[in-house]
């Protein structure tokens, strides 16, 4: 039985969307890869399913990285599954439940799509990382000891681990070199998303990020609202700035009445199929 699928994008960072509110949905990790596959498949970044939600929530959903393994959050697949919803329902507001969390997306007007993505997580335990550490800036540094290229990055969770690099010119900055070796680094038993942000102003940060599983992608949403949170903590920006993404840009503000992060940005619909 052929199912229904969509292929999105959140400034280039794209997705594979697929209907599953009737017909239950359960990839191996082969499978993920194959749909993923630029070569062979459909290609995308992550691949989503939309399955029946509880509760308040619009829909249920899931989110899987291009190398098949299972992931618990998506800033840019959060925004394109809640423009989908909202067009779909016609309202201006749609309620996502993703793993234990509910997340609820807005319009922001202009084709573009707000979510509240929570509280970050700030604790070692929430990264997790292996060893108790300040994560406004823990001990990990790439190079030499006395002349370092890289250290002291921050960490936050958005519902998944992201360190964060403070980099003093991103065209420079060594991400394709140092992503995936800091991504299987010991600190991590879950692994991470790497970022490297250049702050220009304090309501401009520029960046990009190696995503966990994925590789260097055009925009990582939660990685904008990560860096976002890192450099706030560090007093290098204010609590909303733009992020400049290769991809384009975010609007991210870490809210400071309740603390839970608001990303903004567009939401494309490139075209639609059937998976076999």
């Amino acid at each position: 039985m052929s199912r229904p699928f969509l292929k999105m994008n959140g400034l280039g960072n794209d997705f594979v969307v697929v209907e599953a509110r009737s017909q239950p949905f359960a990839p191996s990790a082969e499978e993920v890869r194959a749909i993923a596959s630029r070569e062979g498949g459909i290609g995308c970044d992550q691949l989503i399913s939309l399955e029946p939600a509880a509760g308040e929530a619009d829909v249920r959903v899931r989110f899987w990285n291009a190398d098949g393994e299972e992931v618990g959050a998506c800033g840019n697949g959060s925004r394109c599954v809640g423009w989908l919803v909202m067009e779909a329902t016609g309202r201006d507001a749609a309620v996502l439940e993703v793993g234990d969390r509910l997340l609820r997306t807005s319009r922001a007007g202009d084709g573009l799509v707000s979510v509240d993505m929570g509280e970050p997580g700030l604790d070692w335990t929430d990264i997790p990382l292996d060893e108790p550490m300040d994560t406004r800036g823990i001990e990990l540094q790439v190079g030499p000891i006395d002349a370092p290229l890289l250290h002291t990055p921050g960490c936050v969770s958005m519902g998944n681990p992201h360190v964060v690099f403070f980099v003093d010119d991103i065209d420079t900055a060594p991400v394709r070199e140092v992503g995936p070796m800091i991504e299987h680094h010991r600190l991590f038993p879950e692994g991470v998303n790497v970022g490297f942000a250049e702050v220009r102003a304090r309501d401009h940060i520029r960046l990009r990020v190696w995503e966990r599983g994925a590789g260097l992608t055009k925009a990582c949403g939660t990685g904008a609202c990560a860096a976002l949170v890192a450099c706030a903590r560090r007093g290098l920006t204010d609590r909303k700035a733009r992020l400049e993404l290769d991809g384009g840009d975010l609007t991210i503000e870490w809210r400071e009445a309740d603390g839970h992060v608001i990303m903004t940005g567009p939401a494309s619909l490139d075209f639609t199929g059937t998976l076999p």
